[in-house]
C-alpha cells in the first residue's frame, strides 16, 4: 500500500477506442501497432555494460527509445486526488506515491516509490520551530525494490528541490543539479532534465525518469549503487470502467483530512515502454503492465496490508488487482480506531468494487507468508489468496515516530489466486465471472506489531459513514463552479 502507474500514449491522434469493441482494453492498445492478439505482447532484453558506469560515461546502446508527449490538460482516465495535496500548512503531513513496472518474461518487477515528509519546513527544524510546532521529520526520499530483490534509496532531510502539480500526477526532485543548471520545478522535456539535473527524478502519468545513488544507508537489503531509467506509458484502467468517470477509491471525504492517510489508484493497469539500467545491467521493455497509487495525510496507518497484481497466466482478457487494508485512527480526541479494507479488479473494461459501503470486506493475514480475502457486494463475490516462501524485503515508510525508516516488507514474487462470482439472490456463489492465477504478485505487510494472525473485517464500519459514502458526490463539479475553493490534489 505504501505504495504504486500504467499509461497510454497522449498522442492526440490515437484512440484506445478506435478499434473493435468486443476486444479487451489491453488488446485495443496493442492492435494499434501490431496484429491483434489478446493479452500483452511483452518484450524484454537486457544489455550489459563493460562496468557499473555514472551516467556521465558513454551510454550502451538503446534499441528500446520511450517516446515522450507533454501531459495534456483533462486526459482520458485520470482519476480524482492525481494531484498534489500540500495545502501549504504546518499541520504534519506526508505525501507518497508508487509507480511499478513489471516484466513477465524475465518474471521481475521494478517498484519506484517516492515521499515527502512536512514540506512546510523545506529544511530539518531549528530548535525553535521544534519548540512551535513539536518535532517533525522532513525531506524527499527514493526508494526502489528491483529485480532479484535489489535494492536502492536516496534520501534528503531537505525539499527545497521537491515540486508536486496541484492538480495532476506530476511532480519530481533534484537531489543534485548539473553545475550551472537550476533545478526544474515543473515538468520538463526529457532532454532538458537530462542537461540540469545530475541526480533525480520527474514522472507524469505519461513519462517516467531518473538517476538516483545509494546513499550507503541501507544495512538489511543488497543494494545496486545507482539506478537509472527512462520509460513512457499508456493508461489501460484509471480506477473505474472503462469509458465511464474515474472514481476515488476512499469515496468523496478522501478530498477532506479527515479518515487519514487516504488512499489514490491512479493507474490500476497500462503498458509501459522504456528502459532501466540497474547497477550494470540494462533492461528494455516494450507494453510492459505497469500500475500505481498514492499515499497522502498527517501518518500512514497503523497496520496495514495489500496486495496488487496485473500479470495473470493463460488469461484471455486483462485483469488488474488491488487490495489492502489497515487500522487507521479516526478523527476526534480519543484513539479510536477502525478496519478499513476494499478488493477492487478491473477485467474486461468493467470495475469490481469491494467496499465496506457497498458490501463486507473479510481477511486472514498472517505477519508475513500468507494473504486471505474475500469480499462480497450486491451483485458480485470476491475470493483471493495470496502466498509467498520468500523472505521479502524491508521497505522503509513515512513514520510519525522516526520518519521515513523501515516499516513494511514487500515481495514481488507472490504466488496468487483470484476469482470473482456473480452473486445469486440468497447470497451464494453463481456464475463464475473470473478466475486467474499469477506468481507475479505483489505483497506487503506494515506497521504493527503484528503478534500473530489478523483475522478481520468491515462488519463494525459505522453506519453513518457508510451512508455518507453512498452519497454520489462529485465534488470535482461540485468545486467547478467555486475553484478558489477546491481543495490541493483534487
Amino acid at each position: 500500500m505504501d505504495i504504486r502507474s500504467l499509461t497510454l500514449s497522449t498522442n492526440t491522434t490515437f484512440s484506445p477506442f478506435e478499434h473493435s469493441r468486443s476486444l479487451s482494453p489491453l488488446t485495443r492498445l496493442l492492435v494499434s501497432s501490431r496484429s491483434a492478439k489478446l493479452g500483452p505482447k511483452v518484450s524484454a532484453s537486457i544489455s550489459t555494460p563493460n562496468s557499473e558506469t555514472s551516467s556521465s560515461e558513454k551510454d550502451p546502446i538503446i534499441s528500446v527509445k520511450p517516446v515522450y508527449v507533454p501531459t495534456p490538460p483533462n486526459r482520458e482516465l485520470r482519476t480524482p486526488h492525481s494531484g498534489y495535496h500540500f495545502d501549504g500548512t504546518s499541520r504534519k503531513f506526508f505525501e507518497g506515491w508508487y509507480f511499478r513496472v513489471s516484466i513477465p518474461e524475465k518474471k521481475e518487477s521494478f517498484c519506484f516509490m517516492y515521499t515527502v515528509e512536512n514540506p512546510s519546513f523545506r529544511k530539518p527544524l531549528s530548535p525553535l520551530d521544534v519548540g512551535l510546532y513539536g518535532p517533525r521529520f522532513t525531506g524527499v526520499g527514493a526508494q526502489i525494490l528491483g529485480a532479484n530483490d535489489k535494492y536502492i534509496c536516496q534520501y534528503s532531510q531537505e525539499s527545497h528541490n521537491f515540486w508536486g502539480d496541484r492538480h495532476e500526477l506530476v511532480l519530481g526532485n533534484t537531489f543534485s543539479a548539473v553545475a550551472g543548471e537550476r533545478s526544474p520545478n515543473k515538468e520538463v522535456p526529457p532532454e532538458e532534465f537530462n542537461r540540469r539535473v545530475s541526480e533525480g527524478f520527474q514522472v507524469t502519468p505519461l513519462w517516467h525518469q531518473g538517476h538516483i545513488c545509494d546513499d550507503d544507508s541501507t544495512d538489511f537489503a543488497e543494494t545496486v549503487r545507482y539506478a537509472r531509467w527512462e520509460y513512457s506509458t499508456r493508461p489501460v484502467y484509471g480506477w473505474g470502467d472503462v469509458g465511464a468517470k474515474q472514481k476515488s477509491t476512499a469515496g468523496w471525504p478522501a478530498a477532506f483530512p479527515v479518515f487519514e492517510p487516504h488512499w489514490q489508484i491512479c493507474m490500476a493497469g497500462g503498458l509501459s515502454t522504456g528502459w532501466i539500467e540497474w547497477g550494470g545491467e540494462r533492461l528494455e521493455f516494450q507494453d510492459a503492465p505497469s500500475y500505481s497509487e498514492k499515499n497522502w495525510g498527517g501518518g500512514f496507518p497503523r497496520k496495514w496490508f495489500w496486495v496488487q497484481c496485473n500479470v495473470f497466466e493463460g488469461e484471455k482478457g486483462d485483469i488488474t488487482l488491488t487490495a489492502g487494508g489497515g487500522l487507521r485512527q479516526l478523527p476526534g480526541l480519543t484513539e479510536t480506531f477502525e478496519n478499513a479494507a476494499l478488493v477492487c479488479v478491473h477485467y474486461d473494461g468493467k470495475f469490481y468494487e469491494f467496499v465496506p459501503w457497498n458490501g463486507i470486506v473479510r481477511w486472514d493475514m498472517s505477519p508475513w507468508g500468507y494473504w486471505y480475502m474475500t469480499a462480497e457486494n450486491e451483485t458480485h463475490m470476491v475470493e483471493l489468496e495470496a502466498r509467498t516462501n520468500e523472505t521479502g524485503t524491508p521497505l522503509r515508510a513515512p513514520t510519525s515516530e522516526a520518519g521515513l525508516t523501515t516499516a513494511c516488507r514487500d515481495s514481488c514474487y507472490g504466488e496468487l489466486r483470484l476469482q470473482i462470482w456473480e452473486r445469486l439472490y440468497d447470497g451464494s456463489k453463481g456464475k463464475v465471472v473470473m478466475e486467474g492465477k499469477s506468481s507475479m504478485a505483489a505483497v506487503e505487510i506494515g506497521g504493527g506489531p503484528w503478534f500473530g494472525t489478523w483475522k478481520g473485517d468491515t462488519s463494525n464500519t459505522p453506519k453513518l459513514l457508510k451512508r455518507c459514502l453512498q452519497v454520489p458526490l462529485d465534488l470535482e463539479s461540485v468545486f467547478g463552479f467555486v475553484p478558489f475553493f477546491k481543495p490541493p490534489g483534487l
